[in-house]
């Protein structure tokens, strides 16, 4: 294994393990079940596997390169994101009896599935940051679109490794995360912090930057 794959193994983890929007997403699943915040897990994976392929395939750099459409996809981020936290803000606010999208008995595992890859395919920082540190890792003289394909694999692998463990961590302490109180408290915060994404997404576009 060279150097520069090892360098980058390591900046992909740091990238894959840092807190954001995905994270979020995948631990409020998994307050549901472990099953729902897995599924999530696996569409985080799903969404940043169209990320990688775009950078692979150069539509990355489209994309960027056009104004409108990163802005369409900066906009529709956002409101996503924005949504997803609402709608934890809002279980958050329920009465105690109550059963919220966070602590129901039954998973939607579906509706996680399609969350965790929305909450990534639509993050409009992915394409330009895959466009911009694929290339570093490839050295000279060796074949790109091979070389690209490997980066983008471990990328994918390590998120297919890290979320699916956030999710059985998180599904381990659910005797203590599930209290009515708890649960309210993290569901909360988690929505707290999708909202405050989303509106982060939503400045840079709507004020014409």
């Amino acid at each position: 294994m060279d150097g520069q794959l090892i360098a980058f193994i390591g900046v992909a983890a740091g990238m894959v393990a840092m807190p954001g929007a995905d994270f979020t997403v995948v631990v409020r699943s998994a307050l549901a079940s472990r099953r729902a915040g897995v599924a999530s897990a696996v569409g985080v994976a799903g969404g940043l596997l169209v990320h990688t392929a775009l950078a692979v395939a150069g539509l990355a750099a489209v994309l960027i390169a056009v104004p409108a459409l990163y802005r369409a996809l900066q906009i529709a981020g956002g409101v996503y994101v924005l949504h997803l936290g609402v709608q934890a803000l809002r279980g958050a606010l329920r009465a105690t009896g109550e059963a919220s999208p966070a602590t129901a008995g039954e998973a939607r595992v579906g509706r996680a599935l399609r969350q965790g890859f929305l909450a990534n395919v639509l993050n409009p920082k992915a394409p330009v940051l895959f466009l911009s540190l694929l290339p570093q890792f490839v050295p000279d003289g060796v074949a790109v679109v091979p070389r690209t394909l490997l980066l983008a694999s471990v990328v994918v692998l390590l998120a297919l490794l890290w979320f699916p463990l956030v999710a059985v961590l998180v599904d381990r302490l659910g005797h203590w995360l599930r209290r009515p109180r708890t649960a309210r408290t993290v569901q909360g915060v988690t929505g707290g912090a999708l909202a405050a994404l989303g509106l982060t997404l939503l400045s840079a576009p709507l004020a014409g930057n």
